[in-house]
């Protein structure tokens, strides 16, 4: 595996995948986004991105925070070792900051981390 591309291995990529984590979710969330997880059976945490066109209009919006999301969630994979875990956003989370955006993911998957290990 390359260091620092987003492997086909780290995503959700069938409906039957996101179906698990949707099934019986861990949840963490703040005002602009939810993070919704669920443990699998691999060595490795795997990431699907559900960003609505609903909540965020613009296409450049919605590649921003999946752009972000994805760094954030390889930034933090040592502590996401064997979770599926699904990315919501929320209206209101195109207005945030490179830095803000950065800010929010971090603590979401810091978060998500002690939550789910706890609940495993």
């Amino acid at each position: 595996m390359i260091a620092g591309r987003f492997t086909r291995q780290q995503r959700l990529t069938r409906p039957a995948e996101f179906k698990h984590v949707f099934a019986k979710p861990c949840k963490v969330s703040s005002r602009e986004a939810l993070i919704l997880s669920r443990p699998n059976s691999l060595d490795r945490g795997r990431l699907g991105l559900a960003i609505a066109k609903r909540q965020i209009k613009t296409a450049v919006q919605r590649n921003r925070i999946k752009r972000f999301a994805r760094e954030s969630f390889r930034a933090h994979a040592g502590t996401l070792v064997g979770l599926d875990c699904v990315v919501l956003a929320r209206a209101g989370l195109e207005r945030a900051s490179n830095q803000e955006l950065r800010r929010l993911f971090d603590a979401l998957w810091q978060d998500l981390g002690q939550r789910c290990k706890r609940s495993s």
